[in-house]
């Protein structure tokens, strides 16, 4: 059953024109995202420096980040389901503290099973923060200003996001090279200076986040934490049939998932590919800018996504279909590339197109489904992404054995196609029903 409201014609978005609470709404939700995504990017630049720099193979890695991926996945629904019943601001209070034991574990070891118990948080973490206060984002800024475009609204969010992220990867590779002999000093990796940055920016994500985010509190339930793993294959079941009741939710979903496997191979392997490119004394450096670049583009992308979408008339579906058609033209210009200036060229704008495809994504999603099943379908969603970006990653990582990785990433446009076919259905469904 679609929640009426969320079908009626929505008003054009104008910061300008929002009350001041849906304006202090925005700039507290920008704020929160940046530097949850500040104290996250801290680490992303350093973190297989760091475990090569503890004694970790290129195996062991592996196997560390295959921890992480698989309790995300393991934890997704039964969070989103408690995150729908207890409320989302201690849901994700209590991420921060998984981020938070993650860290300090990082720090205090270089034993693999230690550093594996550090990824399965980070997993966790990551299992808690899904669909939690998006959902609550969506929510109160619906409740300050009915029937405006969200969409632009979350554009706002996801570009501090990505800023965030991106500063915090700068300034990570930077601190090891800044302050790593203070580090060496005590006994510790120079790379640990990043991770003990990221700590500190954590603690006052959660100082922000316990004062900053008004939630009206939910009943608490000791029960509740049993109740979502147990309520797992009840939740799968009710979203199940959602999203089968909804074949708009079904074809988004479906589409999101090609979109991830034709993508997440690109975003793994490129600087594996990037790298013969370059002259060896420099090449690590240069990687590094370009994935600092990579993640301002996708920052650059999300910002104009609004203004993308109102060339397609707000009709987000349509805004999918053209973007993922110009990322399958834009990734076999990507693996044809052959010097490193048209590479990171291509790149950018790869990249930037990725930005702009995740806030029409949302605001579809957001008109599909009621608040009570918000923060599950986020799950859901985020659950299936994962799936497929996995296994096109493992389907990419086969075929770049047998032939090379350019050749995976082209035979990977297929699924674009594939995803720009379900969103030009998607649009065609949606735009009959707003009629």
């Amino acid at each position: 059953m679609v929640n009426v409201t969320s079908m009626t014609t929505e008003t054009e978005f104008s910061f300008a024109n929002l009350t001041g609470s849906a304006q202090r709404h925005i700039r507290v939700f920008q704020m929160h995202q940046f530097l949850d995504r500040f104290a996250m990017g801290l680490t992303v630049a350093v973190v297989v420096l760091a475990l090569t720099d503890r004694g970790m193979d290129l195996f062991q890695i592996s196997l560390l980040f295959g921890v992480y991926s698989l309790t995300t996945m393991a934890m997704e629904l039964p969070f989103g389901g408690l995150a729908d019943s207890i409320g989302r601001k201690p849901v994700f209070l209590t991420a921060v503290v998984a981020s938070l034991i993650s860290l300090a574990l990082f720090l205090s070891t270089s034993n693999f099973y230690v550093l594996a118990l550090s990824f399965a948080f980070i997993g966790f973490g990551r299992a808690l923060r899904s669909g939690t206060l998006d959902a609550w984002f969506v929510e109160t800024f619906r409740a300050a200003a009915p029937n405006v475009d969200v969409q632009p609204a979350l554009a706002k969010a996801q570009w501090a996001n990505a800023l965030g992220l991106a500063i915090g990867a700068v300034l990570g590779g930077l601190l090891p090279d800044m302050l790593g002999y203070v580090a060496e000093r005590f006994g510790f990796s120079i790379y640990d200076v990043s991770y003990a940055a990221s700590f500190v920016v954590m603690l006052g994500v959660f100082v922000f986040t316990v004062l900053a985010i008004v939630e009206k509190p939910r009943p608490m339930d000791g029960n509740a934490l049993l109740h979502g793993f147990s309520n797992v294959p009840v939740m799968i079941k009710d979203a199940s049939l959602l999203v089968l009741n909804r074949p708009a939710l079904s074809m988004l979903l479906g589409s999101l998932s090609f979109f991830l496997m034709a993508t997440n191979p690109v975003e793994v392997l490129w600087p594996t590919h990037a790298k013969p490119m370059l002259e060896e004394g420099y090449a690590n450096t240069v990687i590094g800018v370009v994935t600092a670049t990579y993640f301002f583009s996708i920052a650059f992308g999300a910002s104009i996504s609004p203004h993308l979408s109102r060339v397609f008339k707000r009709r987000h579906a349509m805004t999918l279909a053209a973007m993922f058609a110009c990322l399958a033209g834009v990734q076999i210009a990507l693996a044809l590339q052959g010097g490193i200036i048209g590479f990171v060229a291509v790149f950018i704008l790869y990249s930037v197109i990725l930005g702009a495809c995740e806030t029409p994504a949302s605001s579809i999603l957001h008109r599909c489904v009621e608040d009570r099943q918000r923060s599950t379908m986020l799950s859901l969603r985020s659950l299936i992404q994962q799936l497929g970006a996995a296994l096109g990653l493992v389907l990419a990582g086969a075929i770049a054995k047998l032939y090379s990785t350019p050749v995976a990433w082209m035979i990977g446009t297929v699924f674009l196609v594939i995803a720009v076919m379900l969103a030009l259905v998607l649009a065609k469904r949606l735009d009959a029903e707003a009629e």
